[in-house]
């Protein structure tokens, strides 16, 4: 075997390098998560209910069909970039959120039992420090 310098070697083939881009930083998941909320920014969505009253294991399970959680997790990019599921717990790990950061963006409490998704994207805005 032959030892030869990157300069070498593309005389006498094509070198290509590693075209996976490096992965998105945490600000940059949030900024897709709210693009994505803002796209139907009076589509309604489903609160989870109760999240500041459930222990961390309950709460880490949470999901709602229709959720600010399920309009991230129904994008390939993020799937593609580690998103697992639609829970809270995985929103939570993902999107590098604290517990207080995804009440605000979730919660029943704030909304009701149902949310526009533009409330849900300032939200989520709010989260990017």
């Amino acid at each position: 075997m032959r030892h030869q310098t990157l300069d070498q070697l593309h005389t006498v083939a094509k070198v290509h390098r590693d075209p996976t881009p490096p992965g998105m930083d945490r600000t940059q998941r949030l900024e897709r998560w709210s693009k994505l909320l803002e796209r139907q920014p009076n589509r309604l969505l489903t609160a989870l209910t109760g999240t500041e009253y459930r222990s961390s294991p309950e709460r880490d399970v949470m999901r709602g069909e229709g959720s600010p959680i399920s309009v991230a997790f129904d994008d390939p990019i993020l799937r593609d970039e580690g998103l697992k599921d639609d829970t809270y717990g995985e929103a939570k790990r993902f999107f590098e959120l604290t517990d207080d950061q995804l009440h605000e963006i979730v919660c029943y409490c704030h909304v009701g039992e149902t949310m526009q998704s533009s409330r849900a994207a300032l939200c989520v805005r709010d989260a990017i420090d």
